[in-house]
């Protein structure tokens, strides 16, 4: 027989409160989340509701009834003159939400229709630390953590590391002052210090971590007993509103709205977030919500929603507070950008270069304003890193149209007998053999002729016009084609025939005519562009010269040992490695055959012995129009010649050719003090010897 209902409902609300106590401690103490934050939200929602129907359940030690956690032990208790409260979350995170709190704020104030639109100041809710700032005769004296609201920590030493706070206030500030804002980490300091992290893992150092996200950094560096660490963090702050104000003898500032209390705290030399506005009526609420909306991915650092104030102070004052709310105020989140799902498979992706990832299959989960069914896991060191595996409850993000990733793995919901993730030595596409080259973190498959994941790409480059040339064939026809089935390989390009081309969408008889004569012309063709058409990671057009000129024939380069690579100019090991792994793969070799079979030739010829190489060991960079050269012309002479042909002035660059015209690049050769020469002198430098 089921419990009575005053029963249940009682049980329910206690379930809650230990809940909802255990992940405020988590948070707000140990700095160690085990929920996101939507999930804490929809519980205090949910209990606050309960206790709203039936007030009997209300108890003073309810989560409802304070802000947040307590103030750590090891730092002095700081008791707040005015208490800082948070304020009402509306729950509504459509455009919507903004005309619910106008429409509730004009009741309250007994405003009509035909009454003008309430004033209002809109700001960012920023994610991270809460903190006051006491400042006595204009000099900082302490900083405190909000804590429960009532009772905060002493964290003075530590936000006087953040530069933006000032540690002196001008003459014309109030004798006493506290200065309510919020500490954060911008995100570029968050993944400079989640990399100073990860080198000390590496290093062997013991009791490091990696951070889940820059509010939980900036909150950890908050609580640092030694400075250093905080200063480490690189924390920043924004002002938002003040607390305790006193001021000097004669008077001091009598603010009458919010707006003009941020701009005064900003000639003081407070941050105030440059996109505050203020909005008139439910209408500019909207555009606001919506704008910082689109803006929110651009920003330099994290925000969970918008915060609408009443302008004036005198109508604050007189809206007043319920429980532990102003009315006159309400955070207007957005969609949650993370949420809480389980990992129900990891699957391999093969990108169109080869590049293998592996990414989490998840059961599906509403985050970021979509459904979300995988997530990358970005490469092996990154999946082991974050130690993803089959089963596992893990906090998935996604932000905008950044592709959704797997944040941090519950590991206390972790299912014992979970395997640890090992990527393939294999390609899951093709069979080819995964490699992952010294010094780089991505596995690749290295079937590249073969592997229907690359096809697409494998084609475009083959007939890209400084490799084997096929002129008309480009991105939309490429895809056409191998959407539809017709070229699964380099070698189906010429067996196609014009009944299958004419049957493909606005392709003409003309264009499928053009085509397959281009096709035929480019079975013409030399052995160093062949070699850099086959698309070998590393080998680049020099590359393939150098190879072409060093063996002459394609049998002595496929053959050719790790060794005898290395005697080739511009061939180092990684590059050596990546040629050897390349006609290793039986897939590739069948290919190259296959297109000797369909008629693609080039002379081959005895090694050719390199006597004349004027410029071995230089940099040249071409810029402007040259008289008699085009750009491709220019870099053809200067590599026959041994140099290398970069497309940007560095310290490293030897010549700069200027042609007419030539802007940026010939004032950076200046300033760097780099030789600059005209056609002329580069012809001369160029000119082969007479036979």
């Amino acid at each position: 027989m089921p419990p009575p209902l005053a029963d249940a409902l009682a049980a329910r609300a206690a379930a809650l409160r230990a809940e909802l106590d255990l992940h405020a401690h988590r948070y707000y103490v140990l700095d160690e989340p085990g929920i996101p934050d939507s999930d804490y939200d929809r519980l205090f929602n949910e209990l606050q509701a309960l206790e709203a129907a039936h007030p009997g359940l209300l108890a003073p030690d309810s989560p409802t009834q304070r802000v947040g956690g307590k103030p750590l032990g090891q730092f002095a208790a700081v008791r707040h003159r005015l208490p800082m409260l948070s304020i009402r979350t509306e729950t509504n995170t459509e455009a919507s939400g903004a005309e619910n709190f106008d429409n509730r704020v004009r009741k309250e104030l007994g405003l009509k229709e035909s009454d003008p639109p309430v004033e209002f100041v809109a700001e960012l809710k920023f994610d991270g630390l809460a903190m006051s700032l006491r400042y006595e005769r204009g000099i900082l004296v302490q900083a405190a953590t909000r804590g429960d609201g009532a009772v905060g920590e002493d964290v003075t030493q530590n936000i006087r590391t953040i530069r933006q706070i000032p540690l002196r206030l001008p003459a014309d500030a109030p004798a006493v002052l506290e200065v309510r804002g919020e500490v954060y980490m911008r995100r570029a300091e968050f993944e400079a210090l989640n990399e100073r992290q990860r080198a000390k893992i590496a290093q062997g150092a013991k009791g490091e971590k990696t951070f889940v996200n820059p509010r939980n950094a900036a909150a950890g560096g908050v609580r640092q007993l030694d400075p250093a660490i905080a200063a480490d963090r690189r924390l920043s702050f924004f002002a938002y509103g003040v607390g305790e104000v006193t001021p000097p003898e004669g008077g001091g500032p009598a603010f009458e709205t919010h707006l003009q209390l941020l701009l005064t705290l900003k000639s003081w030399g407070f941050p105030v977030a440059a996109q505050t506005r203020l909005a008139r009526g439910a209408t500019e609420l909207i555009a606001f919500h919506e704008a910082i909306g689109q803006q929110r991915d651009q920003l330099a650092f994290d925000i969970d929603g918008v915060v609408y104030k009443v302008n004036a102070l005198p109508l604050q004052r007189q809206m007043g507070f319920v429980s532990r709310e102003p009315r006159w105020a309400v955070a207007h989140k957005y969609p949650a950008q993370e949420q809480l799902t389980t990992v129900v498979g990891i699957d391999i992706q093969v990108g169109r270069t080869g590049k293998l990832t592996p990414v989490a299959k998840l059961a599906p989960v509403f985050v970021g304003g979509v459904t979300v069914t995988n997530a990358t896991l970005h490469n092996e060191d990154e999946a082991r890193r974050k130690d993803v595996r089959l089963g596992d409850t893990v906090i998935v993000r996604r932000a905008g149209d950044v592709i959704p990733e797997v944040v941090s793995v519950l590991l206390e919901r972790r299912v014992q007998a979970a395997a640890q993730f090992t990527m393939p030595t294999q390609c899951p596409v093709c069979g080819s053999d995964a490699v992952r080259e010294e010094g780089e973190a991505d596995h690749r498959c290295s079937g590249g002729l073969f592997c229907a994941a690359q096809r697409k790409e494998a084609i475009l480059h083959y007939a890209h016009k400084r490799a084997v040339e096929v002129d008309g064939l480009g991105d939309k026809l490429v895809e056409q084609l191998v959407d539809a089935d017709v070229v699964r390989t380099l070698p189906d390009l010429y067996r196609l025939g014009f009944a299958a081309l004419a049957r493909l969408d606005r392709m003409a008889d003309k264009s499928a005519g053009k085509l397959l004569a281009a096709l035929e012309k480019s079975k013409q063709t030399t052995l160093a562009r062949f070699v850099f058409g086959l698309g070998i990671r590393h080998v680049g057009e020099a590359t393939a010269k150098a190879l072409a000129g060093h063996f002459g024939k394609l049998d002595s380069i496929m053959d050719a040992g790790h060794g005898q690579l290395l005697d080739v100019a511009d061939v180092g090991p990684v590059v050596a490695a990546s040629i050897r792994t390349f006609f290793d793969q039986p897939h590739n070799r069948e290919v190259v055959e296959q297109l000797r079979a369909c008629g693609v030739t080039w002379q081959e010829g005895e090694p050719a012995v390199a006597t004349w190489r004027p410029l071995s060991g230089l940099t040249l960079v071409v810029t402007g129009t040259l008289p008699s050269l085009s750009r491709d012309e220019a870099k053809d002479r200067i590599e026959a010649a041994g140099g290398k042909a970069a497309g940007s002035v560095s310290k490293k660059t030897d010549y700069l050719v200027a042609g007419a015209e030539a802007g940026s690049k010939l004032e950076k050769a200046q300033a760097l003090g780099v030789t600059v020469i005209d056609e002329a002198a580069f012809l001369a430098l160029t000119e082969p010897p007479p036979a």
